[in-house]
């Protein structure tokens, strides 16, 4: 029967030192109940209950707990039990793990790795970062064409435990070169006499070793697949890339552009456990910038001071102006932005985008721009606070609200595109950063409308 621990319990066996009894209670646990249990302990515990696990799910816990986690494990535990952890552990997982470190400490954990291991290290850490090389592993089963379906199953049985998966089954000719791939139903549901060139049909899906990791998440979304090839310039086969790792690198990728989104860098490590300091700075950044920026509006506001004295009433609407024109901008920038991430929109469609966002921001402004002259002329039935000529500042609210929302609409989704064809970061175009601009450039079309109305 599996025995239930507490923070409060664990605490207990390790200040007693009843280590066995740890490890027993820990067997019949499972990879996320030990996660659970793990999130809840010091550092010093977390190693310990870390190293009681058995090695049935020592590896799968360490595959899935938080990259800080990790770190704090592996600089706690012995020597040799790290090396265990990191010889054990799949190539792919171990490269991500390495290339959150600093330079320091990977050169320390390389070397509690095996020759073998730290030569397939080595490789994957020399590809470019965010690049395909360094997601993949090298653990898969390939085969030539001429074998038969029995070799290739009894070829499975002898290499197939420690690879990464055996549901597809890569077929090489004699320079490595990759030629297909195979479900392993296939060979499961045809005759052992079969040859494998006579089940192949030469269609393959595969990312090249340079590829960046937007391009790998984009074609498992595509494709369907529990993993991909991939191989280099020549075609030859490297290694593979698993749908686990995409998913991961998939999570991150997108929190990462919601805070990009939020107008936050991006935080290297969770929220709870980033220091003070480093928080701050990291959102003080963007806060100061897009504080400069709206000291603009004050600016603007200067410029057009006659006209405001002229009709003070005008001042009224100024919230009501900028802040129109910004959520607009904003909702088509978050737009674009996922668009993007999902491969919907590329730059090539800029024009399509351009003119449908031109229709959208006509439609949203005419609305906005109506529902704003019929609020004034409705008020003006029970006060008289817009004055006499309450209909001249109506048509100013309704005409400005449709040229700021157009203009929102526009720059919202034409930054996100202008970023990337320069080699930026769509998501840094966020939502902040674009009602900033709207905001200064709003008040300039909503003084301009109204000078040539008055």
């Amino acid at each position: 029967m599996k025995r239930e621990l507490n923070k409060a319990q664990v605490h207990e066996i390790v200040e007693q030192g009843r280590y066995g009894e740890l490890k027993e209670a820990l067997d019949d646990w499972l990879s996320p109940e030990v996660v659970e249990l793990i999130d809840q302990l010091d550092d010093a515990e977390k190693a310990v209950v870390f190293n009681a696990l058995s090695p049935r799910i020592l590896i799968k816990t360490f595959k899935v707990l938080d990259p800080g986690t990790q770190k704090r494990i592996i600089r706690d535990l012995p020597h040799a039990d790290a090396a265990k952890i990191l010889n054990e552990i799949q190539p792919d997982d171990r490269t991500e793990f390495l290339s959150e470190l600093h330079g320091e400490i990977v050169n320390h954990l390389l070397k509690l790795l095996s020759e073998e291991e730290r030569t397939i290290t080595l490789s994957l850490l020399g590809y470019p970062n965010h690049s395909v090389g360094r997601m993949m592993t090298p653990d898969y089963i390939a085969v030539k064409k001429n074998w038969s379906v029995q070799e290739v199953l009894d070829y499975v049985r002898e290499h197939g435990k420690d690879k990464e998966t055996i549901n597809v089954i890569y077929v090489v000719d004699d320079h490595g070169v990759l030629i297909d791939d195979v479900r392993i139903r296939e060979f499961l549901l045809v005759s052992p006499d079969k040859r494998v060139s006579e089940i192949m049909d030469g269609r393959f899906t595969y990312l090249e070793v340079g590829d960046d990791e937007e391009k790998a998440i984009n074609e498992f979304r595509k494709n369907n697949r529990v993993a991909l090839p991939v191989i280099d310039k020549e075609g030859i086969l490297l290694g593979i890339v698993t749908i686990d790792d995409v998913l991961r690198l998939a999570e991150k990728e997108e929190t990462e552009d919601i805070q990009k989104i939020g107008g936050v860098e991006v935080l290297d490590e969770p929220y709870m456990e980033i220091p003070f300091l480093k928080l701050m700075k990291k959102r003080s950044g963007w806060l100061v910038i897009l504080f400069l920026g709206e000291m603009l509006t004050a600016t603007a506001m200067g410029y057009f001071e006659d006209e405001i004295a002229k009709a003070v009433v005008l001042a009224l609407f100024v919230p009501l102006i900028i802040s129109s024109g910004g959520n607009s901008g904003s909702q088509a920038s978050t737009l674009i932005i996922r668009a993007m991430a999902l491969g919907e929109v590329t730059l090539r469609d800029w024009w399509r985008i351009m003119k449908r966002e031109v229709f959208s921001g006509l439609f949203l402004g005419s609305v906005l721009g109506i529902i704003g002259f019929i609020r004034i002329a409705t008020w003006t039935l029970f006060s008289d606070i817009y004055g006499a000529h309450w209909m001249q500042v109506a048509f100013i609210v309704g005409l400005s609200l449709i040229g700021v929302v157009l203009w929102g609409t526009l720059s919202g989704s034409m930054l996100p595109l202008i970023l990337k064809k320069c080699g930026a970061d769509p998501a840094v175009s966020s939502a902040p950063f674009v009602a900033t601009l709207v905001d200064v450039t709003g008040l300039v079309i909503y003084f301009t409308v109204a000078m040539s109305i008055m």
